[in-house]
C-alpha cells in the first residue's frame, strides 16, 4: 500500500512536470491556483496533508480541460456544508467522474475509497445511489478509457506500489 503523502507528492510531481503543475499540502480547504500572480507553477493544493484528498484533487485536475486549468479552482461553483436539496444534487452531478477517478487512485495505490457527498450539516442525499453512480462511472471508465492524465497517473501509482511491495519481499 502507498500510504506517504510526501512520496505521493514526489510522485505527482515529478510525473506531470511537462504540465508545470505542482501538488502541495495544504492547512485548510483544498484549492486549485494557476501560475501567475507570484505563483512559478500551477498548484494543486489538497487540504490539511491527508491523502485521500490529494487523490481527490489530482482527480479535479485530470478532468479540467487546458482553458479551465488556466481558472482558480478551474472556474467552478462551489457551495460548502451546509447545500439544500437542489445544490446537494447539483454538487453530486458533478462529483461522479472525479470521485471514479479517486477510486482508480485508491485501487492502483492500495488503498481504500470511499465516496464522499461532503454535506455533514445540509441536504442528506442517497449516498448509496450517489456511490452506484460513481461505481458506474468508474465502470464505464475501465470499459472505454480513463483520461489521458488519470491514466498516466494510475500506471504511476500501480509500479510505485508493486516495486514497495517488492521491496518489502
Amino acid at each position: 500500500m502507498l500510504d506517504d503523502v510526501e512520496q505521493l507528492i514526489c510522485l505527482f510531481n515529478h510525473c506531470f512536470v511537462d504540465y508545470d503543475t505542482v501538488l502541495v499540502a495544504g492547512d485548510d480547504e483544498p484549492l486549485y491556483l494557476p501560475k501567475g500572480q507570484g505563483r512559478a507553477q500551477h498548484q494543486i493544493i489538497f487540504a490539511h496533508g491527508f491523502f485521500a484528498s490529494a487523490l481527490h484533487e489530482i482527480a479535479h485536475w485530470c478532468i479540467a480541460g487546458e482553458q479551465r486549468r488556466l481558472l482558480e479552482d478551474y472556474g467552478y461553483w462551489y457551495h460548502s456544508d451546509g447545500r439544500n436539496q437542489q445544490q446537494q444534487h447539483a454538487f453530486e452531478q458533478v462529483e461522479v467522474k472525479p470521485q471514479a477517478l479517486e477510486y482508480a487512485f485508491c485501487l492502483a495505490a492500495g488503498r481504500p475509497f470511499q465516496v464522499s457527498v461532503d454535506n455533514l450539516s445540509g441536504f442528506q442525499s442517497d449516498r448509496h445511489a450517489f456511490g452506484a453512480a460513481v461505481e458506474q462511472q468508474y465502470q464505464y471508465y475501465l470499459k472505454q478509457g480513463f483520461p489521458l492524465r488519470a491514466q498516466r497517473f494510475i500506471d504511476l501509482l500501480t509500479t510505485a506500489r508493486q516495486s514497495q511491495l517488492l521491496g518489502s519481499l
